[in-house]
């Protein structure tokens, strides 16, 4: 039973929010390759049909439990359980019980015997929709064009695992004054934030040293600017564009394991045709990400979310984030394609 407003305003739990996740990288899932899984609370179950199509499946066997991740195998568009053999197709559908004179009627006739969680492919991740209620998809994934891009490199990829709910790692890009006291900036950042249904954007300005034409540092001391867009898509994905003096992008990719655990994978990609100069700024900014998320972390696991934090003028617009961010429970009445916009 998910947590009630009161009850998280007593206890501070907080409920999965509904949208997109990144489960696996497209890479590591081969054709006929199965994976078990576990996210949402959940234990499931990943496989690639022989078409190549990643599906996502609660993992248990609705006939005597086995679960389907582990030693399960990829018969044409279903997978067969390893106890017993029944397949079950992408669609959650039973579509065969080899030793079977009739189908069991609970699963014959194309009805669902496994909830199949809706899949999609995009920026070289393998994305499942979760939902407390079932409810089907409200938007899209967005496509990050420079993952997909031949002028660009796919790089270094970043893993963390830790204990902290959705919500209050998201409430970070809006907590300003922390980036002093935990990350060692000089300033508090202060960028233009717009919300527009599912995304928040936020626009900074930054200067680096300014680079001559054949990669190096300008010895005069010349400064340009950086411009970096950072956008949360739904609740799952969050990108950053560095242009300007620096050309890269980072995907975010978040997801609940349970309420109170997530996963968190950053990926970089740049330019194939970045100078010297470039490529030390990129790098720079890279280990940057990193390091503050780093340093994030051990707070984030042992700190407790207030329903009705104190608050003061300088510690910039959370009450605003939560309201945007409120959008993704459904246990708190937000209906399937009731998405707002934020004021």
């Amino acid at each position: 039973m998910s947590p009630t407003p009161e009850v998280i305003a007593s206890t501070g739990e907080l409920p999965i929010p509904f949208g997109w996740y990144g489960i696996a990288y497209t890479d590591d899932l081969k054709v006929g390759e199965v994976k078990p899984l576990t996210y949402f609370g959940k234990e499931l179950v990943l496989f690639r049909t022989e078409s190549g199509q990643a599906k996502v499946l609660d993992a248990y066997c609705p006939h005597l439990g086995a679960h389907l991740g582990h030693g399960g195998k990829v018969h044409g568009e279903s997978i067969a359980c390893p106890f017993h053999g029944w397949q079950f197709n992408g669609a959650g559908q039973c579509t065969a019980v080899p030793y079977a004179k009739n189908m069991p009627p609970k699963v014959a006739g194309g009805k669902e015997a496994l909830y199949a969680y809706p899949t999609v492919e995009r920026n070289q991740i393998i994305w499942a929709w979760y939902h407390p209620f079932r409810a089907a998809p409200t938007y899209e994934v967005t496509v990050l064009p420079e993952f997909e891009s031949p002028d660009w490199v796919i790089g270094e990829r970043r893993e963390w695992t830790m204990n902290a709910k959705m919500q209050e790692t998201a409430e970070n890009a809006a907590d300003a004054a922390h980036f002093v006291y935990v990350h060692g900036t000089t300033e508090v950042p202060a960028g233009e934030v717009e919300y527009r249904g599912v995304e928040r954007i936020t626009k900074y300005t930054a200067k680096v040293p300014k680079l001559m034409d054949d990669g190096s540092f300008d010895p005069s001391g010349a400064t340009a600017e950086i411009y970096l867009t950072a956008v949360g898509n739904g609740t799952g994905l969050g990108y950053q564009r560095f242009t300007g003096a620096l050309e890269t992008v980072m995907m975010g990719i978040s997801t609940p394991i349970t309420a109170d655990r997530k996963e968190l994978r950053f990926v970089f990609a740049e330019p194939k045709n970045m100078n010297p100069g470039q490529k030390m700024i990129a790098e720079y900014a890279k280990m940057e990400l990193c390091r503050q998320v780093e340093g994030d972390i051990p707070i984030w696991e042992h700190k407790k979310y207030l329903e009705s934090p104190v608050l003061c003028d300088g510690d910039g617009p959370i009450h605003q984030f939560r309201k945007w961010y409120r959008q993704f429970y459904a246990e708190f009445g937000n209906a399937p394609g009731n998405v707002r916009a934020v004021s």
